[in-house]
């Protein structure tokens, strides 16, 4: 197992000689480097997230010359379409089910793109153009407006995740997931992952509350049947409160509710929970707890008299030795969750139990502001198994 370790160790060290160099399309924008906004990237620092809540818009940093209008006031269009790729690649060795090794390399390429439309309307997308070696197409699609009416309301339109408001799993620097938000009991279509709909943002600025509301389908991304995306006539609604206690707590709570047809009948959902995040000097510690609880999950013709109930968990620690200034972070994330019913195979990354707990131990380097290293052991405390990832994440 150790010779393994060491083989795997030295292909990763190839793999990053052959990576380009280069600077994300934000940065390349607005000529600003890529520690403004992330530490490390891709997760977002707090002036990450207030550019990517004014609609990927740096205001102090609009000029008219970076722009044509051809003498129309309603028209702004970016003279340079901004474009920049994202690549994942990762050597993976588990003792479970069998001792197997796996190079995936690349795991993911990303084509992204995000800018201005208009003063205060912006866009963002990404093109999965290789993930697990398929290509899954469009997943963040979206137009944002921002500050509506002269006031604090954002409103974004398309397709998105309903746990952005929550943890960006997109923005995770581990390869071991959120399970907390993926979770789908039984036949359910439903999860906190992607959906299309309406997000609306407003911001209390003297008690620095956000609210948060959502209208979404409910059954994520899929194809579109008939001319319609939806599979049924239900449509799902969440909200999420979070309060600002002084500078470095924040608390939440979240709330979602919805129906949807699945099998012979209709099965209710109701999703709930609090959430924190703390930051105390270079310790940062990210917490979610989550109740579900299905009336229907199997799809019978009639419900059955109790209902299904899931739990999960996810707790994240990252140690910053110098702040947003750090080249080293180290991570400890913990999941759980267990269910009353069974999980539908590919529910959860092909994972058919009742329960799962994991306990996650990784470290990342940057070796440049938009290239990093980084190392991953998990413990599989359920299926008592063990996981050890080398990788490279890049963006130019």
């Amino acid at each position: 197992m150790k010779n393994m370790f060491f083989v795997l160790f030295l292909i990763t060290l190839l793999c990053t000689a052959t990576v380009s160099y280069g600077i994300p399309a934000f940065a390349r924008q607005y000529k600003i480097s890529c520690s403004t906004c992330h530490a490390p990237f891709p997760k977002l620092k707090p002036y990450g997230d207030e550019f990517a809540g004014n609609g990927m818009i740096l205001e102090e940093e609009i000029n008219e010359r970076d722009f044509v209008t051809a003498g129309d006031d309603l028209l702004w269009l970016n003279k340079d379409f901004p474009v920049a790729v994202r690549l994942d690649a990762f050597a993976k060795a588990e003792d479970k089910p069998e001792n197997k090794t796996d190079l995936q390399t690349p795991w993911g390429i990303k084509l992204l793109s995000g800018g201005p439309i208009y003063k205060n309307i912006g866009y963002y997308f990404y093109f999965y153009m290789s993930e697990s070696g398929e290509i899954a197409g469009i997943e963040d699609a979206y137009v944002h407006f921002n500050n509506l009416f002269d006031m604090p309301l954002d409103i974004m339109v398309g397709q998105f995740q309903t746990c952005d408001p929550l943890m960006k799993r997109e923005l995770r620097l581990t390869y071991e997931d959120y399970f907390v938000y993926k979770l789908k009991p039984g036949a359910s279509n439903t999860n906190l992952t992607y959906d299309r709909g309406i997000m609306l943002n407003y911001t209390i600025d003297k008690t620095k509350t956000d609210i948060v509301a959502m209208l979404v389908n409910g059954n994520g991304k899929g194809e579109a049947e008939n001319d319609s995306y939806d599979q049924d006539k239900y449509k799902n609604f969440g909200v999420r409160l979070k309060q600002d206690i002084g500078d470095l707590l924040s608390v939440g709570g979240f709330y979602y509710y919805g129906k949807e047809s699945i099998g012979q009948g209709a099965n209710k959902i109701s999703i709930y929970g609090p959430d924190c995040n703390a930051v105390v000097g270079p310790l940062e510690l990210t917490f979610q707890y989550l109740v579900r609880v299905d009336d229907n999950p199997d799809g019978l013709q009639a419900a059955p008299a109790e209902d299904v109930q899931t739990t999960g968990t996810v707790i994240e620690l990252m140690y910053s030795p110098h702040l947003d200034r750090s080249r080293l972070f180290l991570i400890a994330l913990y999941n759980k969750y267990d269910s009353d019913d069974f999980l539908l195979p590919g529910s959860v990354d092909m994972m058919t139990c009742l329960e799962y707990e994991s306990f996650t131990l990784g470290a990342t380097y940057l070796l440049h502001r938009n290239l990093r290293l980084g190392t991953e052991f998990t413990r599989n405390i359920s299926d008592d198994g063990n996981r050890f990832i080398l990788g490279l994440t890049t963006g130019f």
